[in-house]
């Protein structure tokens, strides 16, 4: 059984009669991205906040890294890094300087040997001696992170790294994070970009109201919501009226030649209804299964969009 980086039971935090965390509960297992999706004002920020020692609060238990959190902020802490939705680098100081007072502050041994590995392994050695503040938006977030793994922490916190970067850019930093878990650490990431959490995360929860209304990989995710279905061509309009006749409730398209079926997408559903074709001779030239994508998953479960989630 895979062991838990954090576990959280019961967590709550309120600010007067609002309650920003309803008593939420999760675990994320070491090794693994665990995103946390939902609308602006959900309380991403307050519960990663809670996580990182940052806030206090009102109720609940949380273990991280194995550490409680209440009574081993210190442990826990050394075991955590941090990168919130700024980059967090002194313009004053070059990518080397800023690398190297990272180093300083955590007491890390040959500290200018894991400095020029970090500055090589995020593409950063011809720019090192540069002032931050000439720094491209995508390089400034690569020397933050960069200065969050300055000691190895277990646990790395990404609030919304990628915010602001061209596709380009936020690309890179996927492989950064895939890489880093490769080696082992655990991703926490909070996200506004939903493709993010597709590509990246090993389970998602979706925070909204101060509750988790929803907890599971994405394709779990995606499967709890009405609108999976088989498409089916066919090569001739014959073919396209007969398995319309034998399929009822399937959509048709006249001009692509294609039904739309709706189903579970399970292999039992998909042998089912291949074999009843089969049956009546009728013959299908492609078939695929298309299930809702996370920004139909994120509007049934929050009654908004992303975009529109976003911009509240």
């Amino acid at each position: 059984m895979t062991s838990s980086a954090i576990a959280v039971s019961g967590l709550r935090k309120a600010y007067g009669d609002k309650a920003v965390l309803d008593g939420i509960d999760f675990e994320v297992a070491a090794g693994s991205v665990f995103s946390l999706l939902g609308p602006n004002g959900a309380g991403k920020t307050t519960t990663v906040n809670i996580l990182t020692t940052l806030l206090t609060a009102d109720a609940g238990t949380v273990r991280v890294a194995g550490h409680d959190l209440a009574t081993a902020t210190k442990q826990v802490r050394a075991a955590i890094g941090v990168t919130g939705q700024f980059a967090a680098v002194d313009d004053l100081l070059s990518g080397r300087e800023n690398l190297q007072l990272m180093a300083d502050l955590k007491r890390v041994r040959s500290g200018g040997q894991v400095v020029g590995g970090l500055l090589e392994r995020f593409d950063l050695v011809e720019s090192a001696d540069k002032l931050a503040s000439t720094y491209s938006g995508g390089m400034r977030r690569k020397l933050d992170l960069a200065m969050t793994l300055v000691g190895s922490p277990q646990i790395i916190f990404l609030d919304e790294p990628t915010t602001g970067l061209d596709p380009r850019s936020r690309r890179t930093m996927w492989s950064i994070v895939r890489e880093l878990v490769a080696e082992g650490t655990t991703i926490f990431l909070t996200t506004q970009y939903l493709e993010e959490a597709d590509q990246l995360a090993d389970r998602i929860a979706v925070l909204d109201g101060g509750r988790l209304v929803a907890q599971g990989t994405s394709d779990e995710l995606k499967r709890q919501i009405p609108g999976t279905h088989v498409r089916l061509r066919f090569t001739d309009a014959g073919e396209l009226d007969a398995a319309t006749r034998l399929l009822d409730g399937a959509l048709r398209d006249d001009e692509e030649l294609t039904l739309r079926v709706p189903s579970d997408g399970e292999s039992k559903s998909l042998r089912a209804l291949l074999d009843r074709l089969d049956e009546h001779t009728i013959n299908a030239q492609e078939f695929s299964v298309h299930t809702p994508d996370l920004d139909d998953v994120f509007l049934a479960l929050t009654g908004r969009t992303s975009e529109e989630a976003i911009a509240k």
